[in-house]
């Protein structure tokens, strides 16, 4: 079944490109049960973030009602970017397969080699500036969140 799924992410990441989009789909499985698929949006909704696997998560939580995709699988036609990588984190999934690898997208004009550098600099060691602004206000946020005694922990 791994193989099915797998090839329904890249026959989407295709589809994707005919429709103007970018060439990226993910599928993610759950008990054996399709629960959502998507492709890469990014060009097609002027939205940065618009991942195949990100949209896969949304549709997937929605789906489900629940953020938590742990007991979930993801299939993507490409290995996820550090973005995708920190949302299937988030979401708490525990597999990943994938098709091509970081070094075929980045041959195609996907390189995210900048991130990945960037993400173990310190933050003022970065390319976008990143200044770090004490507001009272804002550090009472973190006790309010931990004396809050009905949260939903994530």
């Amino acid at each position: 079944m791994q193989k099915e799924y797998l090839s329904r992410a890249v026959e989407l990441a295709s589809e994707n490109i005919d429709q103007g989009g970018g060439p990226f789909g993910a599928v993610i499985v759950r008990k054996g049960e399709v629960i959502a698929e998507a492709a890469n949006r990014v060009t097609l909704d002027n939205d940065p973030t618009a991942h195949a696997e990100v949209e896969a998560i949304r549709k997937a939580g929605r789906a489900i009602g629940n953020f938590d995709l742990s007991d979930c699988e993801i299939y993507a036609s490409c290995e996820p970017c550090p973005m995708c990588l920190g949302a299937i984190y988030w979401a708490r999934i525990p597999v990943v397969y994938y098709a091509s690898n970081r070094n075929e997208a980045e041959q195609a004009g996907f390189d995210d080699s900048l991130i990945y550098d960037e993400l173990a600099k310190l933050p003022e060691q970065r390319t976008i500036n990143m200044e770090r602004i004490r507001e009272e206000s804002a550090e009472a946020l973190f006790s309010k969140w931990k004396e809050k005694t009905d949260k939903t922990a994530y």
